[in-house]
């Protein structure tokens, strides 16, 4: 099997994985679509008393925080990504079985973390922005190619967010429970990626900073794309250095923590 064929069938090999939990699928698109009703709330109250506020006008603002509950799992900005198993794996010694593949580490667990941010996608994050955008006044392009745009920023994001949640598994090498870890990773990325509020609204010297850190990628961006607020070549850009960026520095902590593996209790 060629290493492309082999990624992929890993990939779907994690799509499938997820779509047979489909109690806890439906569990979270109903947990995601009633907290999008309460976010989409207490937004209204906030742009009915600041309108344009961050440069969306209402519809945007709507539109904004169906777009966070659909890429929420999708992006495992609150956990729940590949990352999860492989700092386990780590913790347990299971990882030395994983370096005696024939394949890389860091593809293979990025495929698998495809696949499954697929899954999340279609089967958890499209009903509630369906519903929500039914329920409410939103904004909605009408040209294909906005979408399109759009899924090429999603798929980045998708790179990104990986590139950050690979570099929090591989501390577990030396830390050997990477829980804590992975907690401010949680955080970090609920706040800096535009979760509780777009980071248009972040004022002064605080907004350049979130803007210009790599969890801006996940949603921050793609969200611009789509309400017609990024020019979205530069945000490929944008998006891009920081995936290369984190998928190298991923690449040269993976070798440097391969030198050294220590199984616990032996």
């Amino acid at each position: 099997m060629s290493a492309g064929r082999l990624y992929a069938a890993v990939a779907a090999g994690g799509f499938r994985r997820y779509a047979t939990y489909r109690a806890a699928t439906a569990a979270g698109v109903f947990t995601n679509t009633v907290f999008g009703l309460i976010i989409v709330y207490t937004y209204r109250a906030l742009w009915d008393a600041r309108p344009h506020l961050g440069g969306y006008d209402e519809t945007q603002a709507v539109t904004y925080v169906w777009l966070g509950q659909a890429l929420l799992s999708t992006l495992a900005i609150g956990g729940g990504g590949a990352e999860e198993e492989l700092m386990e794996r780590i913790r347990t010694g299971d990882v030395a079985i994983d370096l005696y593949r024939p394949a890389d580490l860091q593809l293979w667990w990025l495929a698998a973390d495809l696949g499954r941010a697929f899954f999340q996608l279609l089967g958890r994050g499209l009903v509630p922005f369906v519903v929500g955008i039914l329920c409410f006044p939103a904004y909605l392009p009408r040209d294909v190619g906005t979408w399109l745009a759009f899924l090429v920023a999603v798929v980045l994001a998708m790179l990104v967010g990986f590139g950050i949640r690979y570099l929090v598994a591989l501390s577990a090498f030396w830390l050997m429970d990477g829980a804590g870890m992975a907690q401010m990773a949680w955080l970090a990325g609920v706040f800096c990626s535009g979760m509780l509020l777009p980071l248009n609204v972040f004022p002064g010297a605080l907004g350049e900073v979130v803007r210009a850190l790599p969890w801006s990628s996940l949603l921050q961006a793609p969200a611009d794309v789509l309400l017609g607020e990024a020019d979205p070549l530069r945000t490929y850009l944008f998006q891009g250095a920081w995936a290369v960026a984190l998928l190298g520095a991923g690449r040269l902590l993976q070798s440097a923590a391969t030198r050294r593996v220590v199984v616990q209790g032996g």
